[in-house]
């Protein structure tokens, strides 16, 4: 499974990445936008299953590459994406968690315009430089193309130093106009505004009659804002377009009555949009709440629905999980969604099958957005020979008698349930536990059903006589893996915690695990109390892990490890460590330090790195040629210090 999962994520990078150069780079899509988000999502959600993540994977960089032709523009603060949502739940989950720890905030709601991000500087009140958004540190500058656009303000009253953040936009009245009268039609007002402002000829760009909606200043000098309400009134004030749509809700109910309307409406507005972004109105919230590597905590985009279409189910298969969670998978008559057939469909559990009122042989409505494999969503017709779906009671593994948890049906027999035991192996060796190279599905497979291999532990315990006997193992594969296997002793503290396959636990949570108890011992003394202190671990993931130490084969198996040679590499912060409780922000280059070099000295002292400064930053590490981030510092009254006094906190 794991192999195969593999090349698929393979292949879907490299599909993704020519679609991005046709897109991008030569503004000649041979996709649908729609049917590219599925794809992405899908990969998105693929990698967080497996943890295989290839460095050139788009999940990596965020937005437009840069072309030839136009001279690289370096933003000076980092242009964000934004964190999506496709389902109400998810919308809901986004904003309840935001109200927990800020109960009275409110929430902002625009257009997500469909158009090219674009920055638009201004000095001394004059427009200064123009640029696309790029990967959102390096774009390209368009100032020539950016001034033909009517809506965009040559001169502002606001004298000081601006970075005004919007989007270049082709109304989708002058596209059908633009149509009328060309011999070459535009294909979508997208494709339209992105091919005039990436134009070498400013006539061009002239030629289509763009407009530029703002919403939002990522940089500002000696101004203040106390909302996006405020910030917004500014950019009017200050003769930027801004549009017509602007509603604040304080709910995430208020929020998905307004977004169905937009859903409703959208056919009828003149601008080409694809969701609706939902922003926390209060600026200082929005500091507190901070970034991720990615995206900003404090804003969301709500993309509308994906494309739905029909098919029928042929049959129901269950598989079994590594944690012995059961999930039942629909096979379907093969259909094509987004340029993919797809032959199976998830149906979640049992109470989502009785929910949906499917059956074998009935008409389904399907859908595939951010799912991996897609869902089900309902009964679209069934007939007389549709047949209803039972729920199994014994494991189709082990034939072991099911129980209920919650909603999902368990195989209780964790010892001996052969797909138990062959998932949590292939977890174990995975690239973000141990790393064993050269274990795939098959491989699992002879070693269970040839060598008798059960635990994870048993793996250490191999030798050269125990492979040869095995089909096309020669000696080349045979010293590889045993190679990979002895390499894999030696694990960090958090890759170790994740090869466990503790139920719940990412590979997040195990950073997060790794950073709070310092040692595995202590790991394992941990209460539900001590766990649950832990942000972003629950009761339910706290009871997992101590249920999962508590266990006695787990026990076994973790002694049987160690007495093996698999040794814990720990970072530098037994007891807390000096930096425990600190948050560093990294800005500029360091004269001796890389930042990957620096990030690893802070978190394995107890440290950790936000890509972005609020009131919550101890310290701001600054080298040359800094940005908007040290500003920020100044303003906030955030300890800047260089690398001597970092190398100083260190040593002392």
């Amino acid at each position: 499974m794991e192999q195969e999962l593999k090349k698929k994520i393979e292949q879907m990078v490299a599909d993704l990445n020519k679609y991005n150069y046709y897109y991008h780079v030569l503004d000649s899509p041979i996709i649908s936008d729609k049917d590219y988000d599925k794809l992405y999502y899908e990969l998105v959600d693929l990698e967080k299953q497996t943890g295989y993540i290839l460095p050139d994977s788009p999940t990596q960089r965020v937005g437009d590459m840069t072309g030839e032709g136009f001279t690289k523009y370096h933003h000076e603060a980092q242009l964000f994406s934004l964190d999506k949502a496709q389902t109400e739940g998810e919308l809901t989950d986004w904003v309840n968690k935001v109200l927990d720890k800020y109960p009275n905030t409110l929430f902002t709601l625009e257009y997500k315009f469909d158009g090219l991000r674009l920055a638009l500087t201004y000095e001394n009140g004059i427009l200064k430089s123009a640029a696309t958004r790029g990967n959102g540190l390096i774009g390209e500058d368009v100032t020539a193309q950016v001034k033909t656009i009517r809506s965009v303000p040559l001169s502002i009253p606001f004298k000081e130093h601006i970075v005004v953040e919007g989007e270049g936009i082709m109304l989708l009245s002058e596209l059908e106009n633009y149509n009328k009268h060309t011999d070459g039609p535009l294909k979508n007002a997208r494709n339209a505004v992105a091919g005039a402002i990436r134009n070498l000829d400013p006539k061009i760009t002239a030629s289509r009659n763009l407009d530029f909606f703002a919403y939002g200043i990522p940089v500002i000098k000696n101004k203040k804002f106390s909302s996006q309400k405020e910030l917004r009134q500014f950019l009017i004030d200050n003769r930027f377009l801004v549009g017509d749509f602007f509603e604040v809700r304080k709910n995430a109910a208020e929020i998905m009555e307004v977004i169905k309307q937009i859903d409703k409406q959208r056919e009828v507005i003149d601008i080409l949009i694809d969701g609706v972004v939902i922003k926390v109105n209060e600026i200082s919230t929005r500091e507190e709440l901070g970034y991720t590597i990615r995206f900003p905590k404090w804003a969301l985009a709500y993309k509308f629905e994906a494309l739905e279409v029909t098919t029928y189910i042929r049959k129901v298969i269950w598989q079994v999980g590594r944690t012995g969670k059961l999930t039942p998978l629909a096979v379907l008559d093969p259909v094509d969604i987004a340029g993919a057939t797809i032959s199976r469909a998830t149906l979640n559990n049992y109470d989502d099958i009785l929910r949906k009122k499917v059956k074998i042989n009935s008409l389904v409505f399907i859908r595939r957005s951010n799912e991996v494999i897609p869902e089900i969503l309902g009964l679209a017709q069934d007939f007389p020979d549709s047949v209803e779906i039972h729920e199994i009671g014994t494991c189709p593994s082990c034939n072991t008698k099911l129980v209920h948890n919650g909603v999902n049906l368990y195989c209780p027999n964790k010892d001996s349930c052969p797909d138990q035991l062959k998932e949590r192996i292939i977890h174990f060796c995975s690239r973000d536990a141990m790393n064993i190279e050269g274990i795939r599905d098959k491989t699992i497979d002879l070693f269970y059903d040839v060598l008798s291999i059960r635990t994870v532990d048993q793996l250490y315990t191999l030798k050269a006589e125990d492979l040869s006997g095995l089909e096309n193992y020669k000696d080349k594969k045979i010293n590889n893996l045993l190679n990979s296997i002895e390499k894999s002793k030696n694990i960090d503290f958090a890759n170790f915690i994740y090869a466990l396959g503790i139920g719940n636990v990412g590979i997040k949570t195990a950073k997060d695990l790794a950073r709070k108890f310092g040692s595995f011992e202590a790991l394992t003394k941990a209460t539900v109390a001590d766990l649950s202190a832990i942000r972003d671990i629950g009761e339910i993931v706290a009871r997992s892990i101590v249920d999962y130490f508590a266990y006695p084969k787990n026990k076994e198996i973790i002694s049987s490890l160690f007495k093996n040679g698999v040794t814990i590499k720990y970072p530098n912060n037994l007891g807390g460590g000096k930096l425990a409780g600190q948050t560093f922000v990294l800005t500029g280059t360091l004269p001796n330090l890389t930042r990957a070099e620096a990030t690893k000295m802070i978190e394995d002292n107890g440290g950790s790195v936000s890509s972005s400064v609020s009131k919550l930053t101890n310290y701001v590490l600054a080298g040359e040629s800094t940005g908007s981030k040290y500003e920020k510092a100044k303003m906030l009254g955030i300890k800047i210090i260089d690398e001597d006094e970092f190398l100083s906190i260190l040593n002392n």
